[in-house]
């Protein structure tokens, strides 16, 4: 027997997994410090209460008779993908229900998409990236090229016509940067996907923190549906993180290798995913109705309220950085040319509050720290607080 040695070309360890390392080490030694975390992208508001009653009510069908369901459909009800079918619509986006997949979380399906792709395909991604696009792939052994995101592109890395790239991993507003593709720049890209026959896996799990006229959706862009998957989570929309609940969608025309794409992809569903619980798909349908948008978009303005808190106190300390406009996470620069790890250590040690280290997600992360905004409202203001008086020294 075996082993999958590409395992071994995996950093030892998962980027938040060594961050809990440290942290939980300097609790244990310090247990009379405050720590505030505005690491992780975890949410702190509860469901919106639109969305706890359709749960609860999705769980009490489950318990009559009449009303009980087993096995979901592996592409999810059809009463979820045509709400999610009409949320696209509100912002001017056609996407039909039959070409809508519900999952359980946009990291699932970004992570195993590739199943249906075959080894030898070159994969390009962004630098920074999240962890998964590069852990999945390496994982598969695919050979992986980077477009650097630097200062000098404001974070948004585009593409080299002498680079040539199959599958192309693009994440906007991006997580870890915070930065947003405008429609002319994404209308580069999906013109490079063409050219080179490839195929865009465009997440777009923080499309609900567009503020401006980025689009809210790839398949806004001519030409997308030839060339483009979308990913999306309800996780940061709507506080799924621990329910768990997204969508995929696939245009029904789009083909590569004589084989279409949906089609490929639901048979791999068909056979590892048996899909997600009827009260999930419930309260994720409430997520859309008009009275489920209105109470998740309070809880949106709670969390960019608190990314204008932590960018005013950057601006104030003339520290550079991107994000925390069209998105929930804010991408500094570590101050005095410290590197991101040192920083990390810097800010725990002395202020007692924990971001993430930008080097965990890439060469071009390095020197660079990630705040994000999904804090309880007095922790942030006090973590604000914090770092102004130890970057004000």
């Amino acid at each position: 027997m075996k082993i999958n040695h590409n395992y071994d070309n995996l950093v030892p360890n998962y980027l938040f997994a060594e961050i809990a390392k440290r942290t939980n080490k300097f609790i244990a030694e310090n247990p009379d410090k405050k720590v505030i975390k505005l690491g992780i992208g975890d949410v702190t508001l509860p469901l919106a209460p639109v969305v706890v009653e359709a749960f609860k009510k999705g769980i009490d069908e489950l318990g009559e008779k009449a009303t009980f369901k087993g096995y979901p459909d592996y592409e999810g009800y059809e009463f979820v993908r045509q709400a999610v079918s009409d949320y696209y619509a509100s912002f001017g986006v056609a996407v039909d229900k039959d070409e809508i997949l519900i999952n359980d979380g946009a990291k699932s399906d970004t992570g195993n998409f590739g199943d249906i792709f075959a080894q030898d395909n070159i994969v390009l991604v962004t630098d920074p990236v999240y962890p998964v696009y590069v852990d999945s792939n390496i994982m598969s052994g695919r050979e992986i090229v980077l477009a650097p995101a630097t200062k000098e592109n404001g974070f948004c890395a585009m593409p080299d016509e002498n680079v040539k790239a199959d599958i192309i991993y693009l994440c906007s507003p991006n997580n870890p940067t915070g930065s947003a593709y405008t429609a002319d720049q994404l209308k580069v890209w999906i013109d490079y996907a063409l050219k080179n026959d490839a195929i865009i896996l465009y997440d777009c799990a923080y499309e609900a923190f567009i503020t401006d006229d980025c689009p809210r959706s790839i398949f806004a862009i001519e030409g997308a549906r030839q060339c483009a998957i979308e990913f999306c989570s309800l996780s940061k929309t709507a506080g799924f993180t621990g329910t768990r609940c997204g969508y995929t969608v696939i245009p029904k025309e789009l083909e590569r290798d004589g084989h279409n794409i949906y089609k490929l992809w639901y048979r791999r569903e068909a056979t590892k995913f048996n899909g997600v619980s009827y009260p999930v798909q419930c309260a994720a349908a409430a997520v859309f109705s008009e009275e489920g948008q209105k109470q998740i978009k309070e809880n949106l303005s709670y969390y960019k309220e608190n990314a204008k808190i932590i960018s005013s106190a950057l601006d104030e300390l003339g520290i550079y950085y991107t994000g925390g406009k069209n998105s929930p996470y804010i991408w500094l620069e570590c101050p005095n040319g410290m590197g991101s790890w040192e920083f990390f250590d810097y800010l725990l040690e002395n202020a007692n509050v924990v971001g993430t280290p930008g080097e965990g997600f890439g060469e071009c992360g390095k020197g660079y720290f990630r705040l994000t905004s999904f804090g309880d409202r007095e922790n942030t203001v006090e973590a604000v607080e914090r770092i102004k008086k130890l970057l004000s020294k």
